[in-house]
């Protein structure tokens, strides 16, 4: 399954594809079931989405409950090995955002501006703490 004792390869041979941090992110901004994951700007098809949540599912990075009394909706969640992956995930958002001359999008625009005064850690540190809070909250739900 790994290529080499590398940690870095080791990580990419995990969460490295096309789309698994893509759907890591949209947990971090509170989406959790597979209609939400869809209607993303990236347009993920729903065949790929079914492996990568698989995928995520048997690597322990993501899990999920089923509403009360509704068998059908699956809702997805971040475990804490999910979790740890945000501060890798921000400071490659930081690099993109220096490094590659792309405009943003409206909802990166938003957050840069409502925590510009912010440093990198308590951005991290909020981040985790705001999804933390979200999953219980999603779990009481479900």
């Amino acid at each position: 399954m790994y290529r080499s004792g590398c940690p870095l390869a080791s990580a990419l041979d995990v969460v490295g594809d096309k789309w698994s941090l893509i759907i890591i992110r949209d947990m971090f901004i509170e989406s959790s079931t597979f209609k939400e994951f869809l209607a993303g700007p990236e347009g993920i098809a729903s065949n790929i989405l079914s492996q990568r949540l698989k995928w995520l599912r048997e690597h322990d990075i993501i899990d999920f409950a089923y509403k009360k009394g509704n068998q059908k909706v699956k809702h997805y969640y971040l475990t804490d090995k999910g979790i740890d992956l945000y501060p890798s995930m921000y400071e490659i958002m930081v690099w993109s955002q220096k490094n590659i001359d792309k405009e943003l999008d409206p909802l990166t625009i938003e957050w840069n501006e409502k925590n510009k005064h912010k440093s990198d850690k308590v951005k991290i540190r909020e981040m985790i703490a705001n999804y933390r809070e979200h999953k219980i909250n999603l779990l009481s739900a479900v």
